[in-house]
């Protein structure tokens, strides 16, 4: 069988609306091209283009371009403002210009020398997939992988995101932290800076509070390109029931799979899900049949875009 070899990483940097310079890297398949191109947004917080937290790696993005490489797609990933190489401040940037920088990064790999601007796809992972949900509805998307994405109201969905935690959780525990989390959400709304103190922790308020009125029903309901809904049965980040949402808001359905003790960091869990297993989740890759699943749904889509575009 032959086999692509992985060019080396590019670096890569595009221009967010207010002038920023996003970086990151755009890891290509061997040969000249044009390739079909994926770009790849992470869930919240400080992360770096890789999904990576000083204290949490995640690891996706370098797993997951190697993957897509070896199968032919390019794929572009960057760090978020005031992480790794790009500069702000993550602490005030807000939900909405989170999701303007995704369209900046889009656009970018779009106008890519090498890349075909008929096979572009979008990959989201928890926030990232609320994100993708957006720009699926975009002219020149072929097609979007949803990783652990809600398909609620965000307010509903993080007021679930706490029942699923607390399930996890000693039944006496279970009560006060979701009387703990809806005061915290209460306290959290009633801000108006970009970023808070609640009880003495520093918050990003306005990214929360924006996604707290953030409904991404409509956006799904744009999509007009094939989509891969995953979500695990072990996450406790996500409802893994608001799959059946996804496929009946998008227009023609979409393809979703329930995964068998995946958790929300995209590793398998054979026990209890708790936020107690992460940091031992933490310590083993990125499910590898997860990765195989997600590459031969994308090269079954990309490759078979409309050919003979040129970058």
């Amino acid at each position: 069988m032959n086999e692509r070899r992985v060019m080396p990483d590019v670096e890569m940097t595009a221009v967010a609306d207010d002038g920023l310079l996003l970086a990151g890297t755009l890891t290509l398949p061997e040969g000249p091209g044009p390739h079909p191109g994926v770009l790849l947004l992470h869930g919240s917080g400080p992360l770096d283009r890789d999904g990576n937290t000083r204290r949490h790696r995640l690891g996706l993005g370098a797993d997951l371009a190697a993957a897509l490489a070896a199968a032919g797609i390019a794929t572009l990933r960057y760090d978020r403002r005031g992480v790794g190489a790009t500069a702000g401040d993550w602490r005030t940037t807000g939900f909405t210009t989170t999701r303007q920088d995704a369209a900046a990064a889009l656009r970018a790999l779009a106008g890519r020398p090498g890349i075909r601007p008929d096979a572009i796809g979008v990959i989201g992972h928890s926030e990232g997939a609320i994100h993708a949900m957006r720009l699926a509805g975009r002219p020149g998307v072929a097609a979007v992988v949803l990783l652990a994405g809600f398909a609620r109201p965000g307010a509903d969905a993080l007021r679930r995101q706490a029942q699923l935690i607390a399930g996890g959780l000693p039944a006496p525990l279970r009560r006060p932290l979701q009387a703990l989390f809806t005061w915290y959400l209460a306290k959290v709304k009633a801000t108006s800076t970009d970023a808070a103190r609640v009880a003495g922790i520093p918050v990003n308020a306005r990214w929360l509070r924006e996604l707290l009125d953030h409904d991404p029903r409509p956006d799904l309901t744009a999509i007009h390109v094939p989509v891969l809904a995953i979500t695990g049965d072990k996450d406790i980040q996500v409802d893994p029931a608001d799959l059946d949402d996804i496929n009946r808001l998008v227009p023609g359905g979409a393809e979703t799979h329930r995964i068998s003790d995946l958790t929300h960091l995209l590793r398998r869990e054979p026990g209890r899900p708790s936020l107690r297993t992460y940091p031992r989740q933490l310590r083993r890759p990125v499910d590898p049949d997860l990765l195989t699943q997600i590459t031969a749904w994308l090269t079954t889509r990309l490759h078979t875009s409309v050919k003979g575009t040129t970058a």
